[in-house]
């Protein structure tokens, strides 16, 4: 039985896939950026490369937030190239630092496209169906040490890509081998694109793309939990001072005296993504999630550090198995941003949990045995004098 609804949830979703290009034709597509030329023959996109262009993609005229997309792809092995999704184009010049084979500032002009490309190589690299930051980060997930999915990807054939997109997290597939698996909240939606890397060479050469099919799943919005002026949905326990101030929560402890204060969630969370923004100038503060309440030492959850000194954004389980992932001290996270207001994303959908600092996974746990539900809270620690500010507090939810 559990197979026959396997097969028809399975058939069911391939009904919702739909054309996004219609093989005569490039309605519905535009190029940006490069001087690459993409056409359409025998009912494929050809996009073939022009000497001394830079990167060139051919857009969807609309954006996407979740989806299913397949296609299937055929590479010239000379030639890099890749599928843009959830991706803009720079309002203005950016200057932005990229991790690739290192780190290096880039300077990329208006209009540039930029965001979440799937990686289109060769069998050589071991890197297709990777994800890459285009014009932006650089990797956040390789998959070229996957022993199965480096090597899924084949020259001189074409090759079937399947990406999910669905709220902070994306996967996809190389010909039916799981590949990249990324939590990642900094684009919910964008276009999607087709690259023609740029390229030097004797000749041009090309990469072609067939059967472009995408179900449409909407999308998720954020929505804010903490209104910027009440303790509204809140509620103070134990030591120290909580007040809304100037938009945001300000928290207090004069140190060495009294219980530890928390800023306790009235609603539970199961599974979830927050967003919220912290500055720190003294002391010890966490941001807790799945907690029991009224909170005991054995049920307090899960923690997510907040220090201005050392282990931003290391996670622990305090009260039962204590520190699950160090981050180091701050010298060693140049992520960030001592004295000002950094921005932290908390993904715990079931026992997968991943934490980003300004946009820099900073800890994960994909398999932890903890808690699986309970509250939010924001800690004052009174091991000595803290302040501390949160706002902007966000939980991610499917779009109505």
């Amino acid at each position: 039985m559990r197979l026959l609804i396997c097969l028809a949830a399975a058939a069911a979703a391939a009904q919702d896939l739909k054309p996004l290009f219609d093989g005569k034709t490039l309605k519905g597509w535009h190029q940006c950026n490069g001087k690459a030329t993409y056409s359409v023959e025998k009912g494929e996109i050809v996009g073939r490369t022009v000497e001394g262009s830079p990167n060139s993609f051919l857009c969807t005229d609309r954006e996407y937030g979740d989806f299913v997309l397949e296609l299937e792809t055929k590479t010239d092995p000379v030639l890099n190239s890749g599928i843009q999704i959830r991706s803009h184009k720079y309002a203005t010049d950016q200057e932005v630092i990229t991790e690739n084979k290192g780190s290096r500032r880039v300077r990329h002009p208006a209009g540039r496209i930029h965001g979440y490309q799937v990686e289109i190589a060769n069998e050589a690299s071991g890197s297709s169906g990777g994800i890459y930051d285009e014009a932006r980060r650089g990797w956040v997930a390789n998959i070229a040490t996957d022993p199965a999915a480096s090597k899924a990807f084949k020259d001189n054939q074409w090759n079937k890509y399947r990406i999910e997109a669905r709220g902070d997290r994306i996967r996809t597939w190389v010909n039916g081998v799981p590949a990249a698996d990324l939590t990642d909240s900094m684009d919910l939606t964008g276009y999607i694109a087709l690259q023609v890397h740029s390229f030097k060479g004797p000749h041009p050469a090309e990469v072609r793309w067939r059967n472009v099919r995408l179900a449409d799943l909407g999308k998720h919005q954020w929505r804010r939990i903490f209104d910027g002026s009440t303790l509204k949905g809140w509620k103070v326990d134990g030591g120290g001072e909580w007040k809304a101030t100037d938009g945001a929560l300000y928290g207090k402890q004069p140190g060495g005296t009294g219980p530890r204060g928390l800023l306790i969630s009235e609603a539970e969370y199961a599974d979830f993504t927050l967003r919220l923004k912290y500055k720190i100038t003294q002391g010890n503060s966490g941001v807790f999630f799945r907690m029991a309440s009224p909170p005991s030492a054995k049920e307090m959850g899960f923690e997510v550090e907040v220090d201005p000194a050392r282990d931003a954004g290391g996670l622990q389980a305090p009260g039962t198995r204590g520190w699950l992932q160090h981050t180091g001290p701050v010298e060693q996270t140049p992520f960030y941003r001592a004295g000002d207001w950094n921005e932290m994303t908390v993904s715990a959908h079931g026992r997968r949990i991943v934490v980003h600092v300004n946009g820099k996974q900073a800890s994960q746990s994909l398999d932890d045995p903890g808690r699986l539900t309970g509250h939010l809270a924001l800690q004052l620690n009174p091991r000595t004098a803290l302040e501390v500010w949160y706002k902007d507090i966000d939980i991610l939810e499917k779009a109505r």
